[in-house]
Order: C-alpha cells, then sequence, then structure tokens
C-alpha cells in the first residue's frame, strides 16, 4: 500500500512538471513554454535600472517586505519576461503581463514574508527573458527578521 502512494505521488509529481504547455493564440496549436526562449531572432537587450543585489536591513517578524526591481528595454524589439520564479515558497512574485516595447521600462515586483523566518534570510528571483547572451537573470535580496518581543 505504501509503494503504492509513493507511485501515484511520483507520478503527480512527473505530470505536473511537463505540463507547461501554452497554446499559441493564431494557430491553435500547443508548444512547450521554453520554447520562444530558443528563438535567437527575437532577443532584445535588457539593462537593469537598480541593483541585482539589495539589502534590506532588518524587520520584524511577521512584516511583509515589498521590494522592486526596474529594468529597461535596450533592444530593439519587444522584451517579454517569460516568467519569474522565487526561490522559495515565503516570496510572491508578480512579472509584468505584456511586452514591453524598445525605450520603455517594467518592473519586477516581489513580497516576502517574514513570518517564521527569523534569521538572516537570502532570497533570489529567477527571471526568464527572451535576451541577447543569457535568457536567466538571478535577483537577490537579503533582510534580517528580529523575533517579535511580544
Amino acid at each position: 500500500m505504501q509503494s503504492l502512494k509513493v507511485s501515484i505521488l511520483i507520478l503527480t509529481l512527473f505530470t505536473a512538471c511537463n505540463s507547461q504547455v501554452s497554446r499559441d493564440k493564431n494557430t491553435g496549436t500547443t508548444a512547450n513554454a521554453e520554447i520562444s526562449l530558443r528563438d535567437s531572432t527575437k532577443y532584445t537587450t535588457i539593462e537593469w535600472l537598480d541593483s541585482a543585489n539589495r539589502d534590506f536591513g532588518k524587520i520584524a517578524e511577521g512584516k511583509k517586505l515589498e521590494v522592486a526591481y526596474r529594468f529597461k528595454n535596450t533592444g530593439t524589439l519587444p522584451l517579454v519576461i517569460q516568467r519569474v520564479q522565487p526561490s522559495c515558497g515565503c516570496t510572491i512574485a508578480e512579472q509584468p503581463n505584456e511586452p514591453i516595447l524598445p525605450g520603455n521600462e517594467g518592473v519586477i515586483k516581489a513580497s516576502f514574508n517574514s513570518e517564521k523566518h527569523v534569521g538572516m534570510n537570502q532570497k533570489s528571483l529567477y527571471v526568464f527573458a527572451n535576451t541577447k547572451g543569457t535568457q536567466r537573470y538571478e535577483l537577490r535580496f537579503r533582510v534580517e527578521v528580529e523575533k517579535n518581543k511580544w
């Protein structure tokens, strides 16, 4: 019985990890969500306007820390932020829903929940975009969470 539960769990995880499929609006066909990052003819360039490594000092446990990273599309094609993946479940990321046109700026936001995270915390946001050179960026922040004294 235990091995059946483990097998079902593994099958469920495998299926979930392989189900990131998007549907092309024009043709109605499905394609892997990563394909757009592989087409180098659609690459542009990005400039991060804020430091990729930030220190927010100290906050009290239970507070939510809001972070934002500004960027600019310095290329000639629309910049698509395909996804932003936080390094853990205590951080929720928000990415632009629309492409950023050449010359325009955008922002990636995140919210860190400090509940039960007393001590030094170093978190990352992994950004995937259609950019030349690399399509993956790591934005990092650190914050020290102080235990409430009540």
